[in-house]
């Protein structure tokens, strides 16, 4: 390269320099023969901008929202409702160091999306009940409810396209989702479904509290396969214990398991204090069998659970209400196929739910199949729990969404958006769909990074 040459790219390089050197500033150096050139980028650049909201949910009834913007244009921009989980959950669904919902609408926003996320009734910031009496008669028709008024707030906000809204729901949002779907069929174009419910709450109670535990007993505590667990086994299996007694309020162990600290590992005292509460429940410290004596004990446990909170009055406790809406509602599987066919379907679910496990997407996956919907795929993801997080079976771990969920959900999203299309497949997952041409397409990548 010439002297002259090399001259005049010192000279825009100090010009460059000097541009910017008003903003927060990180750097990008690449190499030609001979010299190394610094190109200076902004960091601090607005790529999303914020709506504080109040939505009003009918008699008297108000929640916070939020909307986010993408800072460049004025739109229309297609829209996207969020509809969350179960439980005390903010607009965030904040659970722990886990913030999804916060995770998912700045993701989408700076990629051109307008995104609603907002509280769930009588829940404030963090997921703290504000107002006992909304929060204790609340019931799952009222969840629906309010979803469509959050939906025809988004729709009538101006950045807004309201001929192109996604709903994505999470758990229980997977529930609400298709049913406002339905009602709505005309203006939203696409569903997202993350950690699939598809059974009713007494079914998928079932799972959690029996099923689930038993599996866990004989794939991960038994490691001989022999059918049989220790006493002391259990005792130092913490997943185990509080599949055992996370109902049972007045024992030894729900104590110790209600002041338990994550990652301090129980005391030998401790542990021979469980020892001897399990050799008293089960009559014996030697083994005991899994399925003849484990799965009676856990059988029991849900029967009187879900017996209480089904037949409790309303005012007796906060939850029931709710559990007693949930256990008579149509099941979701016997709906999902009632959604247009002009309405796309995501699914994603982590292989390592606890909560809703991935055999509930596959019913889901099947009953659409059944019905010959047009548009409909499944991406499942090794190793990754109901917070969408890496988990391992039995728990549910939370974080940061990885990486590469959110750009499974952004890609399938703008494709489905009028924003781009094809659709690209997932590097770090497995997948199945069905696209509108009818083809089926399936693929599988797994990967252990983030």
């Amino acid at each position: 390269m010439s002297n002259y040459s090399l001259r005049c790219l010192a000279i825009f390089g100090m010009l460059l320099i000097g541009t910017v050197a008003a903003v927060a500033l990180y750097s990008i150096s690449f190499a030609m023969p001979g010299n190394n050139f610094t190109i200076l980028a902004q960091q601090d650049l607005e790529t999303k901008k914020y709506r504080n909201m109040v939505i009003d949910l009918g008699d008297g009834v108000k929640t916070r929202a939020q909307l986010t913007l993408p800072a460049v244009g004025n739109g229309p921009f297609p829209g996207v409702l969020l509809i969350h989980g179960s439980g005390t959950t903010d607009m965030n669904e904040t659970e722990s160091s886990s913030k999804p919902f916060w995770e998912i609408s700045e993701y989408l926003s700076e990629r051109g999306f307008a995104v609603l996320r907002y509280d769930k009734r009588g829940i404030g910031e963090g997921g703290t009940v504000i107002n006992t009496s909304i929060w204790g008669n609340m019931t799952i028709n009222d969840l629906i409810e309010d979803s469509k008024k959050a939906l025809n707030v988004l729709m009538q906000q101006p950045e807004v396209d309201p001929k192109r809204i996604s709903l994505v729901g999470h758990s229980e949002g997977t529930i609400i989702a298709p049913r406002v779907a339905i009602d709505n069929s005309t203006n939203v174009k696409n569903i997202v479904l993350m950690g699939v419910a598809a059974q009713n709450a007494l079914d998928l109670e079932y799972y959690q509290d029996v099923l689930a535990p038993v599996e866990y007993a004989h794939q991960v505590v038994d490691e001989n396969h022999t059918g049989l667990i220790s006493v002391q086994q259990i005792a130092k299996d913490l997943t185990l214990l509080n599949s055992l007694y996370k109902f049972n309020s007045g024992s030894y162990i729900y104590n110790f398991l209600s002041s338990y600290i994550p990652g301090k590992y129980p005391t030998p005292s401790e542990t021979e204090a469980i020892s001897g509460a399990l050799a008293k429940d089960f009559g014996t410290n030697d083994f005991i069998s899994i399925d003849k004596q484990l799965e009676p004990v856990l059988t029991k446990r849900y029967e009187n659970h879900t017996s209480n909170m089904t037949s409790l009055e309303c005012n007796q406790t906060e939850y029931a209400r709710w559990f007693q809406s949930y256990a008579n509602l149509i099941p979701p599987l016997s709906v999902i196929g009632n959604v247009s066919n002009s309405t796309g379907i995501l699914m994603l679910n982590g292989e390592n739910d606890s909560q809703t496990p991935v055999e509930q997407a596959f019913l889901f996956q099947q009953r659409l199949t059944d019905v010959n919907h047009p548009d409909h795929t499944l991406i499942t993801y090794p190793d990754l729990g109901h917070l969408f997080y890496p988990s391992p079976p039995m728990s549910t771990s939370s974080g940061p969404i990885p990486q590469y969920v959110l750009a499974d959900l952004y890609s399938w999203l703008e494709s489905h958006s009028g924003l781009s299309y094809p659709y690209l497949a997932p590097a770090f997952s497995n997948m199945t769909t069905t696209t509108p041409s009818g083809a089926n397409e399936t693929g599988s990548s797994n990967s252990n990074n983030n």
